[in-house]
């Protein structure tokens, strides 16, 4: 029996699940409507040769295009990447050779194919028609557009108050993305929030060139592991799809509960169990993820490794066995602490004692996950150790 395909309406309450901004979705619906598959643009210029999970939020969006059977393109931009995507800079970037690009497109693809289905996905380079445009070709193109529009974008407008130099060929990259889709007659262009502008571009130059206009999917930039700064290699706060599975799963443990649910919306595409325990959930997210760029077995082998090394260094710490029915009603962080330091270890500890010094600092962590806000409820789980101090540490049976 033929699995049954969802509805356009099921389609686009799918398709529209964690994206920042959908322009528009009345117009994706018409579309949708249309009963004929899609053509969806995603554009990479592979300025280097590794991806992180970033990276990913894009492309696992590309993905459920193509499970809903529609044509995905993975534009490698060969031809821009050595000109340079300006957005969000301070600065020009630095120049890169095509030898150079093409080199970090073979790595870069390899690993979106993660991913992505790589039978169902074109790739397709931009340099195929930037290199045969001539001078009066790109006359025509750029005059399409205004000056006044270009400096529209916040980074350029910025520069230009802070008297910085803009360079000409940085206006040029908007224009370039933007004929890509005319190029590629792309029905919808996927990318970060911060390639909007580029993106509107490219619906204007559709019009004028007597095409359709791409509707604009916008994906949020995923925060990384601080749950801070956007996810990026110089911000120190990224889990590389390459990364061995160990690494990888014990570095998505360390995000907060609140980045958790961000993490299964971006990544994954679901919704945390809300009946689960927190800790089981992040392994949860942890194995699904580490699976998915690795194997079931690797990212089984990986939770057993992070296990193993976590319990053993709590015994060594001197775990305590505590009575879940001991725990007082209601407990919060606080009460808690008092609770366990009483119980596990017979010492009194003042209210303040235990605010100033251990939940504050960050001492007090259950399941390695720190309790910073006294008032916090908190309902441990037979299994889960409350670690106090680095000489203190309980396990709830």
């Amino acid at each position: 029996m033929c699995e049954r395909l969802p509805s356009s309406a099921e389609a686009l309450k799918q398709l529209i699940a964690g994206t920042a901004k959908v322009l528009s979705e009345s117009e994706l619906q018409k579309k949708l409507d249309l009963g004929r598959p899609l053509r969806i643009k995603f554009g990479v210029d592979p300025t280097a040769p590794d991806i992180h999970l970033g990276h990913t939020v894009p492309l696992e969006k590309l993905r459920q295009f193509q499970e809903l059977g529609h044509h995905a393109i993975l534009l490698i931009g060969d031809f821009t990447a050595t000109v340079g995507d300006p957005t969000g800079r301070s600065t020009a970037r630095p120049p890169l050779t095509r030898d150079e690009v093409l080199k970090n497109a073979e790595t870069y693809t390899e690993q979106a194919f993660k991913v992505l289905d790589r039978e169902k996905t074109e790739i397709i380079f931009n340099g195929d028609w930037f290199r045969k445009m001539n001078y009066e070709q790109i006359l025509r193109l750029n005059a399409q557009v205004t000056l006044q529009q270009m400096l529209q974008r916040e980074d350029f407008k910025e520069r230009v108050a802070d008297s910085k130099e803009v360079r000409l060929h940085e206006l040029q990259y908007p224009i370039m993305q933007g004929w890509d889709s005319v190029e590629l007659q792309s029905d919808v262009e996927i990318g970060g929030t911060d390639q909007l502008f580029n993106m509107l571009v490219g619906r204007d130059l559709q019009k004028e060139e007597g095409q359709h206009q791409q509707s604009i999917i916008c994906m949020p930039l995923l925060e990384g592991l601080d749950g801070v700064k956007k996810m990026s290699k110089s911000a120190h706060n990224y889990v590389g799809v390459n990364e061995n599975p160990v690494e990888m799963f014990g570095k998505l443990m360390s995000i907060s509960d609140d980045l958790m649910d961000r993490y299964y919306t971006l990544l994954l595409g679901q919704e945390r169990n809300s009946q689960l325990h927190p800790m089981e959930a992040k392994k949860q997210l942890s194995t699904k993820i580490t699976a998915r760029y690795h194997d079931e077995q690797s990212a089984i082998e990986a939770r057993m490794t992070w296990e193993a090394r976590f319990s053993k260094r709590d015994t060594a710490a001197g775990a305590t066995d505590i009575n879940l029915t001991d725990i007082p009603a209601a407990a919060n962080v606080l009460t808690l602490a008092a609770h366990a330091f009483e119980a596990g270890f017979n010492l009194k500890k003042s209210n303040g004692e235990l605010r100033k010094q251990f939940i504050t600092t960050g001492a007090v962590q259950l399941n390695g996950e720190k309790l910073t806000d006294p008032m916090a409820a908190v309902s441990p789980a037979a299994g889960d150790i409350l670690r106090l101090s680095k000489k203190h540490s309980v396990k709830y049976i």
